[in-house]
């Protein structure tokens, strides 16, 4: 368990210095969802350490966010895939 803390933790703080770099928004934006999918790692892990079922009502909440997240990300990064549907802001 030590060593699998030890990954998620390295992978968590690398996630957290392209947070803060950057460079572009959307950069920031991927950052904040693969740092999501690392809290779902860590939660999973917990559980299946200590066998214990609790965490799995997160777990699903907090994947259907970051699925959910990236799609509206995605829909909102490409404004030609909003025109084509009929679904742009500020459309008449």
């Amino acid at each position: 368990m030590i060593v699998v803390a030890v990954f998620l933790a390295a992978a968590a703080g690398m996630t957290l210095i392209r947070i803060v770099r950057g460079p572009s928004t959307l950069d920031r934006i991927v950052a904040m969802d693969v740092l999501l999918a690392i809290t779902v790692c860590a939660i999973a892990a917990e559980a299946a350490w200590s066998r214990d079922a609790t965490g799995l009502p997160i777990l699903l909440g907090l994947s259907l966010l970051g699925a959910v997240g990236s799609v509206a990300v995605a829909r909102f990064a490409d404004p030609a895939a909003a025109r084509k549907s009929g679904t742009g802001v500020g459309e008449s």
